[in-house]
């Protein structure tokens, strides 16, 4: 595969998409739409998100026109792929969530450092490794009340969830430097106890692979709100090549504006997974020696 680099300064913090889209996302029943106007205004660029492309295989040529049904059975066998592989990595993940002043200028900000880890029974959990820091004016936060993040997939169309969802093809964007087929997403059901991703996701036209989403995640209850008190439910999602073999989730962000007490106050998620490794192999327990015995005589 022919090394390549992709980076992409944020110029604004709206969402732009291309006509074709924004009349597809108008049918969300205005809620992006409504979500990206709360966004816009006098809040300053984000910090600059970077996703590379790294490999040694050589590169294929463009696949031919494939049938939508054969692109989305490709991408989601990749996502199966990647759920797994993710597991067997470990990274260092920030999550930063910014207040702003009248002046668009950052006003606070709370930042909680984590990395995947075990507990005593094998489950898998977020360890803290970096005391959490605030200065946020207008609310307090507890790493307990990040917990709904954890709880939505990283990968939500594999393979086992496409029956569950209608997709539709809406035509091809570049993304960075990548041609890229758009797919939106939208559940056939929703449910209480489970949440269902509800957006656009790009594929890239010529590996076939997920590399970034823009949507939400829905129950029967309506948007699902991944923090307690606060506002964020859309998530702009890019990924990053990881080893020349997987895309995993590198750069994740929400806008949206918080009603306090009669004040507007403008919020952002920033989540970014950096540093990843291959986990450490877990030693295995020797097998208890058989105990000595006396021969008979």
């Amino acid at each position: 595969m022919r090394q390549g680099r992709l980076s992409q300064r944020y110029k604004d913090i709206s969402f732009v998409l291309p006509t074709l889209v924004l009349l597809v996302l108008a049918a969300f029943q205005g809620s992006l739409l409504h979500a990206q106007d709360a966004a816009q205004g006098p809040i300053a660029p984000p910090p600059e998100h970077h996703v590379a492309r790294i490999g040694n295989e050589t590169e294929p040529e463009a696949p031919p026109s494939l049938p939508e049904a054969e692109i989305v059975k490709r991408f989601s066998q990749k996502e199966d792929e990647y759920i797994l592989s993710r597991t067997r990595y470990t990274y260092r993940k920030t999550i930063r969530i910014q207040e702003f002043g009248t002046d668009g200028q950052p006003s606070g900000e709370y930042v909680l450092v984590t990395q995947p880890g075990r507990d005593a029974d094998g489950k898998p959990f977020e360890k803290v490794i970096e005391r959490p820091r605030s200065t946020l004016r207008h609310f307090f936060l507890r790493s307990e009340d990040l917990e709904g993040l954890q709880r939505i997939p990283a990968f939500p169309l594999t393979s086992s969830q496409l029956a569950k969802y209608d997709l539709k093809y809406l035509g091809k964007e570049q993304v960075d430097e990548i041609d890229c087929y758009i797919f939106q997403a939208k559940p056939r059901m929703v449910e209480r106890i489970k949440a269902y991703f509800d957006g656009i996701v790009w594929v890239d036209a010529k590996y076939l692979e997920v590399v970034k989403t823009y949507g939400k995640w829905v129950t029967d209850q309506g948007d699902v709100h991944t923090i307690s008190d606060l506002p964020f439910s859309l998530f702009e999602t890019y990924r990053e090549n990881v080893d020349g073999k997987y895309w995993f989730p590198s750069y994740s962000r929400s806008d949206e504006t918080l009603n306090l007490k009669g004040l507007e106050i403008p919020v952002r998620l920033i989540i970014k997974w950096t540093d990843f490794k291959p986990a450490p192999s877990e030693p295995q327990a020797s097998a208890p020696s058989a105990p000595a015995t006396s021969p008979k005589p």
